[in-house]
């Protein structure tokens, strides 16, 4: 599929959206482009390996177990 053909179907769908809705995509959409100009290679990053503490390493661990792992059936 080219990305002409992507547009198109997503610029006829997003058409059907009532404004709220196609408010949230144009949203989503520009986290998207901030997110993609943004970062590092992972290789960059390498030199962080194993700086983190282990016991800082487990609470952040239990931290995530504890929060991160709930749905929202009703966020979207």
């Amino acid at each position: 599929m080219s990305n002409n053909t992507i547009v198109t179907q997503v610029i006829e769908k997003l058409s059907r959206l009532p404004d709220e809705l196609q408010r949230k995509v144009l949203e989503f959409v520009q986290a998207l482009t901030v997110s993609a100009r943004h970062g590092v290679p992972g290789g960059q990053l390498l030199r962080f390996a194993g700086v983190i503490p282990l016991d800082d390493l487990q609470l952040m661990r239990l931290a995530i177990d504890a929060g991160c792992e709930q749905v929202d059936v009703n966020e979207w």
